[in-house]
């Protein structure tokens, strides 16, 4: 059956580039600079990434894609398709949709613009499930109610080793890390229903943080039922796999993704950990 949508996404969705290829996600990459020179999100390794921030003189400044950068992706996309639909990071965290919006504007009524309220794996997969139903020969508006009755079901919980680099960046009080990191307290957020960072735990210590974070997932999906999955890491392999092996153990997974966060995620949030679970039956 012929493909009549095409979806675009940005880089902080977190798409591996092999998972993008196949499902014909096009990704529009956000950038980041340090010190002064600027590259775009997913050109360099996430290891060399952190290697260079930590050697910084002052936290990377991250951007949204310009308009322009969107103008050509519809474009592109648009000699393919009848129509696109473009799946973007929650307004809250960037203002990715802001320009996907005004691109769209100057592209035509063909391009349709959805903010997944979400982030990493949490837009992902909602780029993921609207590829999946695009290739399956779904109409526009048919993808679009399909990620209108997801968005809600998308649930992802973020660990992070330390508030630093939020408070750097100006997303959370300064206060609120200072006595993270004097207590040793690991933070547990979510991205709440207006699609900002909301806290949801406090643990002392990574053991502790960890169990938190499976107990937090067990509150969203029935362990009964199959679900789909996904870790998410920055820097954080180890964690990664103890979590991976956790779901498994607890939980009906019929889905599971091993994600490695990209650089402009990884400015944010520094090293740190997440899940992403979704009911699918």
């Amino acid at each position: 059956m012929e493909r009549t949508v095409c979806v675009v996404t940005d880089s902080t969705s977190d798409i591996p580039r092999d998972v993008a290829a196949e499902l014909g996600i096009s990704i529009v990459p956000l950038n980041v600079s340090i010190d002064g020179e600027t590259f775009s999100d997913g050109d360099m390794s996430l290891s060399e990434f952190f290697r260079r921030m930590n050697a910084a003189k002052e936290l990377p400044k991250t951007s949204q894609p310009s308009v322009g950068a969107f103008v050509t992706a519809f474009e592109q996309a648009l000699e393919h398709c009848a129509e696109v639909v473009c799946v973007t990071i929650s307004n809250r965290l960037s203002g990715t949709l802001e320009s996907a919006t005004e691109a769209a504007r100057v592209v035509g009524e063909r391009v349709h613009v959805f903010d997944t309220l979400n982030l990493s794996w949490g837009e992902g997969y909602q780029a993921v499930a609207a590829a999946r139903a695009a290739a399956a020969g779904a109409t526009i508006g048919e993808v679009k109610e399909m990620l209108e009755g997801l968005r809600d079901r998308v649930h992802m919980v973020v660990g992070l080793d330390t508030l630093e680099n939020l408070a750097r960046g100006g997303r959370i009080g300064r206060v609120s890390a200072l006595v993270g990191g004097m207590l040793n307290l690991k933070v547990l957020l979510t991205v709440g229903a207006d699609g900002a960072f909301e806290p949801v735990h406090r643990a002392r210590g990574a053991k502790a943080a960890l169990q938190a974070t499976i107990d937090w997932v067990a509150g969203k999906v029935d362990a009964t039922r199959a679900a789909a999955f996904a870790v998410q890491h920055a820097e954080s392999p180890d964690k990664a796999a103890w979590l991976e092996a956790a779901i498994r153990e607890r939980f009906n997974v019929a889905e599971m993704r091993v994600i490695e966060a990209g650089s402009v995620i990884s400015t944010h949030t520094g090293t740190g950990w997440g899940v992403t679970a979704v009911q699918i039956d």
